[in-house]
């Protein structure tokens, strides 16, 4: 994107986070939904499409400034990104990486629009962060493909228009090779999602759990066509590294929010008769959180600008979320501290801050599959004995 429109994105991005969204968090979190109002709003946007290309009707955006985004929509609710994220990231990905030109025509200008409504369903009960291990899975029958299985945790699953199913359709095969997606539309027979998830944080972003009983679709939702059978791991695992990246940046963003709601407590806050900003052990949080920020915000470009060269697509956005997601909570954590006993209440930002940025360490690869991907992929043959 040229740089001044670039620019203009952002400032308009930032606007509509600080004067729109940031009033409504509290209400956002209390009635665990996002208003229509500010859906539509973002729909208007092209935040729907930020990530997809231009070609369909998304924006485009290069990872790099992708990043910078992110930094402004992680300065709200991560509520507000999850409802559009899953359509350009790992939903959106899916047809981007493995999709045939039939698909994309069909799917992406409406996913890149906002008025398809996308989950990404490979997440089950006993496959989390190593998904090889799922056991959904798909036979054909005919000119059809019958689906069976559950998938848990999904993203967006109770108001989603269709699923990116990830099923395994060669037994056989090895873990990793006998995979396959489907684009399964909301609606069809033998499908169901159950009541949405309470969950620790992230309220107005909704997950559940969906289920497959005997779901028939025909030979054209298989992704990637005829090319795509049993590639359906390697597309997810293109999806979530720049999953991975973006979630990052997000971390970023909600980070530089807790810096600053911890400076602004600290500037007002007395204690003792003097401002708690005064005490160095205070200075010394805040001090600690801006190092994490500037450091987050440094490795998360860095491994962007890797991603957008096709340098480091692995090592790199596994670094960035187990260092931005780590970090986030640390800093997350220091805010409450600083707040004292108003940190640990409810309606003030940073409690909530601190509920929502627990689930960076999980999703889209805990913290120790990170470990591990870094490791054995510098390791080797080494990392096996």
């Amino acid at each position: 994107m040229d740089a001044a429109d670039f620019s203009a994105v952002l400032s308009e991005v930032r606007r509509f986070v600080r004067e729109r969204v940031m009033p409504l968090e509290a209400e956002i979190d209390e009635k665990d939904e996002m208003p229509a109002d500010v859906r539509e709003a973002a729909r208007k946007m092209g935040l729907f499409g930020f990530a997809l290309p231009e070609e369909y009707g998304g924006l485009g955006l290069s990872m790099y400034e992708e990043a910078q985004l992110m930094f402004e929509l992680g300065y709200t609710t991560p509520s507000l990104r999850s409802m559009f994220g899953t359509n350009n990231g790992i939903a959106g990905h899916v047809l981007m990486v493995g999709g045939t030109a039939e698909q994309k025509a069909e799917w992406l200008p409406r996913i890149a629009s906002g008025d398809v409504l996308a989950s990404f369903a490979l997440t089950e009960p006993e496959a989390g962060s190593d998904p090889s291990t799922l056991t959904t899975r798909a036979h054909p029958d005919g000119d059809e493909w019958v689906i069976n299985g559950a998938k848990r945790y999904i993203t967006n699953a109770p108001v989603a228009d269709v699923f990116m199913v990830f099923a395994r359709t060669d037994p056989d095969a090895p873990r990793t090779r006998g995979i396959s997606t489907f684009l399964v539309p909301a609606g069809t027979k033998g499908l169901t999602v159950a009541p949405r998830d309470h969950k620790m944080g992230q309220f107005g972003a909704w997950t559940a759990d969906v289920y497959f009983d005997d779901v028939r679709v025909p030979a054209t939702a298989l992704v990637g066509g005829e090319d795509g059978l049993n590639r359906g791991f390697a597309t997810a695992m293109g999806c979530i590294a720049h999953g991975r990246v973006h979630i990052s940046s997000l971390c970023v963003g909600m980070a530089e929010r807790l810096v600053d709601e911890s400076v602004a407590y600290a500037r007002t806050r007395r204690q003792s008769g003097r401002l708690i900003g005064s005490f160095q052990l205070v200075q010394g949080l805040i001090a600690d959180s801006m190092t994490d920020y500037y450091a987050g915000r440094a490795t998360v470009l860095e491994a962007a600008r890797a991603f957008d060269a096709g340098t480091d697509t692995k090592i790199g956005p596994s670094c960035t979320k187990y260092f931005a997601s780590e970090m986030v909570w640390r800093v997350a954590d220091r805010a409450v501290q600083i707040h004292g006993g108003a940190g640990y209440m409810r309606g003030v930002a940073v409690e909530r801050f601190y509920r929502d940025a627990r689930l960076f360490r999980i999703y889209e690869g805990t913290s120790q599959i990170q470990q591990v991907i870094i490791a054995k992929a510098l390791l080797g043959d080494a990392a096996r004995g």
